[in-house]
């Protein structure tokens, strides 16, 4: 594609766009090397809880609008990551 946009495209306008006219010459090739060093990481699936929450701490997160939830799991597996060392899939105890 030619020329710079001033802001994203719509779905629809990026459905529209041809293939052969995308320019992909910015984009290097993938050799070996690259299929070498590629390491499967596998989704960190979700499971559905219920779980207490003070009124208070819910409507804060839900204050910005959709996504709460999503918000709320962010901050537990910050919370996580800072405990364990980095990794919040431990499923380790680093104390209380």
């Amino acid at each position: 594609m030619s020329g710079r946009y001033d802001k994203p495209l719509t779905p629809e306008q990026i459905a529209a766009v041809k293939d052969e006219s995308i320019d992909f010459s910015d984009i290097p090739e993938l050799d070996e090397g690259f299929w070498e060093r590629a390491e499967l990481v596998e989704p960190d699936l979700t499971d559905q809880i219920t779980m207490r929450v003070k009124r208070s701490v819910l409507a804060y997160f839900k204050a910005p609008g959709k996504g709460y939830q999503t918000r709320m799991n962010r901050v537990l597996e910050s919370y996580v990551r800072h405990r364990t060392g980095g990794s919040a899939d431990t499923g380790e105890s680093a104390g209380p």
